[in-house]
């Protein structure tokens, strides 16, 4: 469709490029797989990953297609501080997520979900809750990475868009399949490596090509006020806080997050995520320059298609090899986070859905396998589906950020308030969704009382944002102050003006009510959690012989530890 615009590979070094990126990654999982598995190296490498692999890994995750493309967007749309709220406040979240994990992996060392946690912290329903939410968003995610395998595919070679999905569902499984989460982080580091080699050799070669300093200069009358200004409030309120809002539920609902954050070693948390911050800042920013570039030399995308910047930029300025580092560097972002997709689905499936529910806490570890094996290729079938028929993905993704908005509040707490139950957890998030669905698909019209309300509710959730940002790295009175006072400034500004801003409105709606719901419903508990019961009820699958260093297996015989929960 846009063959009069785009460069276009051959099929032979397409297919080249495609099979021995692939093929590659295939070799690697050879080369680490293990004749006899075990369920926790295949869901968290036994809990004993290094500093470098799991900062890679986390970086090459936290980078996926979706924001890719978008990066570039944001530069294309905002200007000056597009590529910044962008790739800035995902590193940040980043960083202020890590206190939280510590916390997470302090109380339950030798889990493999967050799910797992809450069902020994809260019970079943909680359990469910987060493990649907991890479900669809990853599901989704596989599908989006595929779809944008497909386009790429499709955009910089005579093979067709179903050809490209196939490809990358078919070599995604082919390398994940056997070795599970260990294959996942050990490609993580090679796709980083060539992802940040081509990177660093594509956005200097389009700069220079494109004219340097000298074009900036000559063209700087292409951006209106607003792309002109750093500070832009137009930027920030359309791009910067929904996605600022966005990202914490991210981290703090996606299970790949979690997944590495139980995986590296304990005494190495801070300094991966510290570094993941800074790696994932300067690829991600890196990326969105070009969008900026695209903005100064007057590119319009074609079709008017915002994801064909990053391609045309390519196309047009530079050579044939360039265009095949950038064919790489894409299909490695994708790629990392698809196998992280497949990894993330296998442990929710095999250790909330069948050791959980279906064992009822006495799993058969070679059954667990099967279960998370079986996972990945009907995962892969499904994406590869969803994908070749093209499905609104951006409806499916603000519900599914809805979904982990609603959660981000019940999860934090529950580890660290020993007044908040089950009850607490489910009715708040239950509340928030709803209320959150309402708004953002304008179910009803959103003004007068109704918008009064909801703009009460999106003040309150700003609070809260900010008081659990300030948790991370303070006491809570402090953080709780922090809040109140967020919440004062926000509110008279938010009447009257925020139900302009849907997207943001909505967000905020979901940290508020999620917040005022569970905090309501706890102080009228009785109960009082005794949280150092969380490390007995959340053990190691691990029935091998062979002890692992540093971790405390469940009891072959008689009733399961984790069975008690």
């Amino acid at each position: 469709m846009q063959e009069a615009e785009f460069f276009t590979l051959s099929t032979t070094t397409a297919i080249l490029l495609l099979v021995g990126f692939y093929g590659a990654t295939f070799l690697m999982s050879l080369v680490i797989g293990q004749k006899k598995e075990n369920v926790d190296g295949y869901m968290v490498s036994n809990s004993a990953v290094g500093f470098g692999l799991a900062a890679a890994s986390m970086i090459a995750t936290w980078i996926w297609a979706a924001s890719f493309y978008a990066s570039a967007t944001s530069g294309f749309k905002y200007g000056l501080s597009g590529p910044l709220h962008y790739g800035l406040w995902g590193a940040l979240m980043i960083l202020f997520i890590y206190p939280f994990g510590r916390r997470f992996r302090q109380l339950a060392p030798q889990a493999h979900t967050l799910a797992e946690v809450l069902h020994a912290r809260h019970g079943s329903s909680s359990q469910m809750i987060m493990a649907i939410s991890n479900v669809v968003g990853s599901s989704i995610s596989l599908m989006v990475n595929f779809t944008a395998a497909g386009a790429l595919v499709s955009v910089l070679s005579p093979l067709t868009f179903i050809q490209g999905v196939l490809i990358a569902g078919l070599g995604v499984l082919s390398y994940t399949l056997w070795s599970g989460f260990r294959a996942s982080v050990m490609t993580d580091f090679a796709q980083l490596v060539a992802m940040i080699l081509s990177a660093v050799v594509i956005i200097p070669l389009i700069f220079f090509n494109a004219g340097g300093t000298e074009m900036i200069q000559a063209n700087w009358w292409r951006l209106d006020s607003e792309q002109a200004n750093f500070y832009s409030t137009k930027a920030i309120l359309e791009q910067g806080a929904p996605y600022f809002v966005a990202v914490l539920a991210y981290a703090i609902g996606n299970q790949t997050i979690a997944q590495r954050l139980f995986a590296v070693r304990e005494d190495l948390i801070k300094p991966t995520f510290l570094t993941a911050t800074i790696g994932y800042g300067a690829v991600v920013i890196g990326l969105g320059m070009l969008g900026l570039l695209a903005l100064f030399t007057g590119l319009q995308p074609v079709n008017g298609n915002m994801n064909n910047i990053i391609p045309q930029m390519a196309s047009t300025y530079l050579p044939p090899v360039g265009i095949a580092l950038f064919f790489v560097l894409v299909v490695g972002s994708l790629s990392s986070t698809a196998d992280s997709d497949l990894a993330a689905l296998s442990a929710i499936v095999m250790t909330d859905i069948y050791a959980k529910n279906i064992a009822r806490g006495r799993p058969q570890p070679a059954r667990m396998l099967w279960w998370g094996r079986v996972t990945m290729v009907v995962a892969t079938m499904v994406g590869v589906i969803f994908a070749s028929l093209r499905l609104d993905i951006l409806v499916m993704l603000v519900f599914v950020g809805a979904l982990w908005g609603a959660i981000v509040f019940p999860v934090i707490v529950s580890f660290y308030w020993d007044r908040v139950t089950n009850k607490a957890f489910t009715w708040s998030v239950l509340c928030a969704v709803v209320l959150f669905t309402i708004v953002r698909f304008e179910l009803i019209p959103i003004e007068g009382v109704v918008a009064l309300f909801y703009e009460v509710t999106a003040s309150i959730g700003g609070g809260v944002v900010a008081g659990l940002m300030t948790f991370a790295f303070f006491r809570s009175r402090i953080a709780i102050a922090i809040g109140v006072i967020a919440t004062a400034i926000l509110l008279p500004n938010f009447i009257g003006f925020l139900r302009e801003y849907i997207v943001l409105l909505g967000s905020l709606t979901a940290y508020g009510v999620s917040a005022v719901v569970c905090v309501a419903i706890s102080l009228r508990s009785q109960e009082r959690f005794d949280f150092s019961v969380l490390a007995e009820r959340v053990q190691s699958f691990h029935y091998d012989e062979t002890p692992v260093p540093g971790k405390k297996q469940r009891e072959v015989k008689g009733e399961p530890v984790s069975a008690r929960a």
